[in-house]
């Protein structure tokens, strides 16, 4: 028998089904795009989670993309078909829950090539030629390559077999239970694009966002980010936050912590968006935290509000004398965010930060981080 004072255990195959307490758009205004602030509840649930860590989200389908697919393929909808997990479900509650509807997996690329007789893509399947595929599949989604290929025919069991499982989307927790018992914070942006003649969306921010309401269940659970970690609240080490867009969440989270804490060390928050007026993130509250203390300097950049783009680097760059004498003093320097673009772009700062103004060759800055990484002075939670 279990144990009744055991926590509870959730994780894919037994996630907690969560309620939404609160949606609010923090980006009202803005045509560019969508931030919502969303709060869940964990009443009465047990689960528990630190700052630094992320909330695993197991999203669902658009159904207008489920039906199209649907039509498109000839089928009902009501067919019997395998999930992931061996179990059998009616196809549109499959496609809906279970299996990725948008990026064709390799065995589908094959079969749609096999039936049709094309060879458009054949050389993209070899093996050293990913990131071509990948940049022809950008944008496109199996819908298209149906649409493209109006001959080819799946029975509903084989079309699924050539699908890729559903997986959970991570999102940094942007609350600490210290600062908001019984529930979870998330800053979620709805990814949104145009392409190939068509509105495409993320699957589990649009989810979230637009397609549920409070009483939709959301299957979640913890997945705890071990590197991600403030120190002690008795420890002086400053830490410096990079954080611009939907990565300021788990420094929302650690502030909260902080504030709960009565931290000692100091704090130096980065944060950029498009436009200061319709996309300042939680301002109220950083403002807050400079009165009391639980902050020590917050710097900001605001891409479009004037003819050159500033970023985040940027204003590290401008900063970067006072910058480098907190890394000097041993400060751990925290990045969140997008991994593509803005991760270098702050890695490559940093270190002309030290090549210029911690007297380094470029050798010697290389080194530094080095080092930094592995005193774990470096920290990323990036995407």
């Amino acid at each position: 028998m279990p144990d009744a004072n055991s926590k509870p255990v959730f994780n894919r195959k037994n996630p907690l089904l969560a309620k939404r307490k609160i949606s609010q758009l923090m980006t009202e205004g803005c045509d560019a795009k969508d931030t919502w602030h969303l709060e869940i509840s964990l009443l009465g649930s047990g689960m528990e989670f630190t700052p630094g860590d992320s909330l695993a989200v197991l999203p669902q389908n658009n159904p207008k993309l489920v039906d199209e697919l649907i039509a498109t393929l000839g089928f009902t909808g009501e067919e019997t078909v395998p999930t992931p997990a061996k179990e059998e479900a009616p196809l549109r509650k499959a496609l809906t829950e279970n299996y990725v509807i948008t990026t064709p997996d390799k065995k589908l690329l094959k079969a749609i090539l096999e039936q049709s007789g094309s060879t458009e893509w054949q050389h993209l399947l070899e093996a050293e030629k990913k990131a071509e595929l990948n940049d022809y599949l950008w944008g496109r989604e199996i819908i298209d390559l149906l649409l493209a290929h109006p001959a080819v025919s799946f029975q509903p069991d084989e079309f699924v077999a050539l699908l890729k499982k559903l997986n959970v989307r991570l999102y940094s927790v942007a609350s600490s239970l210290a600062g908001h018992p019984d529930e979870v914070h998330l800053t979620v942006a709805v990814v949104e694009y145009e392409s190939h003649g068509r509105q495409r969306q993320g699957v589990c921010s649009s989810w979230m966002a637009e397609r549920i309401d409070d009483d939709t269940p959301i299957p979640c659970f913890i997945t705890p980010g071990k590197g991600f970690r403030l120190p002690e609240p008795d420890d002086k080490t400053p830490i410096i936050m990079c954080g611009p867009g939907t990565g300021i969440a788990p420094f929302r989270a650690f502030m909260q912590e902080r504030k709960a804490t009565k931290a000692f060390g100091d704090a130096w928050l980065f944060f950029g968006e498009i436009h200061e007026q319709t996309c300042h993130f939680y301002k109220e509250e950083w403002e807050a935290y400079l009165a009391d203390g639980t902050l020590n300097k917050i710097t900001t950049a605001w891409s479009r509000d004037q003819e050159e783009k500033v970023y985040i680097q940027h204003k590290m760059l401008e900063h970067g004398a006072e910058f480098w004498e907190w890394i000097d003093k041993g400060a751990i320097f925290y990045v969140c965010g997008d991994a593509q673009r803005m991760a270098p772009d702050v890695d490559r700062a940093l270190h002309s930060i030290i090549r210029q103004h911690g007297g380094k060759s470029e050798e010697e800055s290389i080194d530094y981080v080095k080092g930094m990484l592995s005193d774990k002075r470096y920290r990323r939670d990036v995407y």
